[in-house]
């Protein structure tokens, strides 16, 4: 299977597995935030398929981190409080790590090997949006696991002894 065929397949898993994410959680924000990758991947699913006919890519105007901001700054006042995660929600984050982190590395190879400028922009911009997705899931993470922590490093909070 090629590189391109392979982004088709691995996107529309990622659709699917972060849709079912959403549909599980309990948490209003970490569904949105689900909801959001998924569109995210749904995206980089009709690029892989317009360039695997032929015609070109165009990135996306926003970036799933600026996604993710608008999505946090809408829901701050749930954000502030002290949340509980389940075993599931943090087994599920623990997933998409994993599966953010094997995107990013096969894109990064696949943009070195591409066939085309197209392909290899494409490859390039996944990598790019796969390490980003990483990022916010990696945060999301901490924070439901030590959310009183997850504040003091967000807002680098200065503890002085005394």
């Amino acid at each position: 299977m090629k590189s391109l065929e392979l982004a088709v397949k691995m996107e529309q898993d990622a659709v699917d597995f972060y849709t079912n994410c959403a549909a599980k959680t309990g948490s209003p924000v970490g569904k949105k935030m689900f909801l959001s990758i998924a569109e995210d991947e749904k995206y980089h699913l009709a690029c892989a398929n317009k360039v695997l006919k032929g015609q070109g890519f165009e990135p996306a105007k926003t970036t799933p981190k600026q996604d993710m901001k608008s999505i946090f700054e809408q829901n701050k006042d749930i954000m502030m409080q002290k949340v509980s995660a389940s075993t599931d929600d943090i087994q599920a984050l623990t997933i998409a790590m994993k599966m953010e982190k094997e995107g990013f590395e096969f894109y990064q190879k696949a943009a070195a090997d591409a066939a085309s400028p197209a392909e290899q922009a494409l490859f390039e911009c996944l990598a790019k949006d796969e390490q980003e997705h990483f990022t916010i899931f990696q945060n999301t993470c901490s924070y439901l696991s030590d959310t009183s922590n997850w504040f003091m490093w967000e807002d680098r909070a200065i503890y002085e002894g005394g």
